[in-house]
């Protein structure tokens, strides 16, 4: 995944609607994202999964900052993932973030994370997003090779395995406890699709 290879790019996807939820607008994070941020952060259960937290307007600019920085570098990709607006407004509240990094040099594993703000749990928000970025990232870095992409979690977060077996991440194997992940974890892997095969000119073989 080399997104340095395209400078300015800042992609803005969409999830439609469904009968029981809103839209969603996916887009890279900016500054004025501060405040939602640090209210998002501000749940306990949240922060129980995360390994970084968010304390205060300044910690999320920096934090932000390092959003920034991930996208020129190619090496964090992250996602605010909001509501899609209402009538009469610019944007729904934040729901949601999602990224892409990656987790060595070189051909290192591209690994997929996401959380979901309190008031939006139980709308399948954290699959609709989690499956936007990853279709969107297979079909954008396919020149580049990415072929798959992982998903961790540890082996206590039963709805974070529920949302990756929902968006195709099937379980890979058990990964050994760390010094940052107490207990065991799942490691899920999602493959890209394969490429249609087509009929050029003159009968010469190519994909799509």
């Amino acid at each position: 995944m080399n997104p340095e290879l395209r400078p300015g790019l800042r992609p803005v996807l969409r999830s439609d609607a469904t009968s029981a939820a809103a839209g969603l607008v996916l887009r890279p994070w900016g500054d004025a994202d501060a405040e939602a941020l640090v209210e998002a952060h501000r749940d306990p259960a949240m922060r129980h999964w995360l390994t970084r937290h968010v304390d205060g307007v300044e910690d999320a600019r920096r934090w932000l900052e390092e959003q920034r920085l991930g996208w020129e570098s190619g090496d964090r990709l992250g996602f605010a993932v909001y509501e899609a607006p209402r009538e009469g407004s610019y944007e729904g509240p934040l729901v949601a973030g999602v990224a892409l990094k990656r987790t060595g040099a070189g051909p290192a594993p591209v690994e997929a994370g996401y959380w979901t703000a309190a008031p939006a749990r139980g709308r399948g928000v954290a699959s609709r997003a989690l499956e936007t970025v990853t279709a969107w990232a297979f079909e954008a870095f396919a020149a580049e090779g990415l072929e798959r992409i992982e998903l961790l979690h540890q082996v206590d977060n039963a709805a974070s395995c529920r949302v990756a077996e929902k968006t195709g991440f099937g379980f890979d194997r058990i990964l050994p406890a760390t010094a940052s992940w107490p207990l065991d974890g799942h490691l899920h892997v999602r493959r890209a699709p394969a490429r249609r095969a087509r009929t050029g000119p003159e009968g010469a073989a190519g994909t799509t």
